[in-house]
């Protein structure tokens, strides 16, 4: 349909220019809304399915790469295990944009693709299932009794923070790029340059803890930047601050001997999550609105993160 508008009828007849003009507008709204509806099922929890199909896929496919990798022994075995270790996670956090945000199932379906993944470990690493593959790609020494270690702990983070936060919480980007960024580059380059050792743990180095930081920092900042061309966060340089004293303190953490003794996998996250929580929520001015992204959270878990319901979908 084509309606022609002409400076002259407009001045003669204004009410039938305005009513041209309604009606123009109502031909657009109904294509855009044709168009939009070709790309996803109207039912929020059909494109939230189809989306935790595609989520895993991808990640599956990440980590057959990987897999295979290990397998030929292209990489050396603790060179492949971190970049799975930084590869999966992020990989995975992107695919957050794709589901709905009026679906309260919405991180419950995201997490599935991880949940699985938390069996797989539990099989493997029990010695009920025989892989290889994920073995070689994800342990320290080809034991794979260490996948009952830090990468059933991995899982279980990047699992928690989908459900608990979400992606309207700045807190999940923090805990996931600091255990997936950070974490990951860390251990590159502590073993590629950390020759000078901390003197209050004398298994890290200078090398690796500065190169956690700027990792995690550097990743929290891209994620920032990109759930915010969706609406989810607030993008602005108080909350570049908020990231690197997150940061920072989880870079901190990870440097103590009690990291080592329990594992980066625990340690990362859960000082990720507290500090974010208690930063954000001062960068937010003491609490907020709850989030409109339909998000899991319960009322007493809203209390202890308050810093996570104060940035919510618009």
């Amino acid at each position: 349909m084509i309606v022609q508008l002409s400076r002259s009828s407009c001045l003669q007849e204004p009410q039938i220019c305005e009513e041209r003009v309604e009606l123009c507008e109502s031909v657009c709204e109904l294509r855009g809304a044709s168009i939009g509806g070709s790309m996803w099922p109207e039912s929020p929890l059909l494109r939230d399915a189809g989306a935790a199909v595609l989520t895993g896929c991808v990640a599956m496919a990440v980590l057959r790469f990987w897999e295979e990798v290990g397998n030929r022994a292209l990489l050396d075995q603790k060179l492949c295990r971190k970049l799975v270790h930084i590869s999966v996670g992020l990989v995975y956090f992107l695919m957050w944009p794709l589901f709905s945000a009026d679906d309260v199932y919405a991180p419950f379906l995201a997490s599935i693709v991880i949940a699985l993944n938390i069996i797989k470990v539990i099989l493997i690493g029990s010695g009920v299932v025989k892989d290889d593959g994920v073995v070689n790609s994800m342990t320290r020494n080809g034991d794979y009794r260490e996948l009952l270690k830090g990468p059933l702990y991995y899982a279980c983070t990047i699992t928690l923070t989908t459900v608990i936060f979400w992606r309207t919480s700045p807190i999940s980007i923090a805990v996931i790029c600091n255990l997936c960024a950070g974490d990951g580059v860390a251990d590159i380059a502590g073993r590629r340059f950390g020759h000078v050792k901390l003197p209050h743990n004398p298994d890290k180095s200078y090398a690796g803890s500065i190169a956690m930081f700027f990792a995690g920092f550097v990743a929290s900042i891209l994620f920032m930047c990109y759930f915010h061309l969706f609406g989810f966060v607030e993008q602005s340089w108080t909350m570049v601050a908020a990231f690197g004293v997150t940061s920072l303190a989880a870079a901190i953490v990870e440097s103590l001997p009690v990291s080592t003794l329990l594992d980066d996998n625990l340690t990362t996250p859960i000082a990720s999550a507290l500090v974010g929580s208690l930063v954000f929520y001062y960068v937010g001015g003491g609490g907020g609105a709850g989030s409109g992204d339909g998000t899991s959270i319960s009322a007493t878990a809203a209390m202890v993160f308050a810093g996570s319901s104060y940035y919510s979908e618009g």
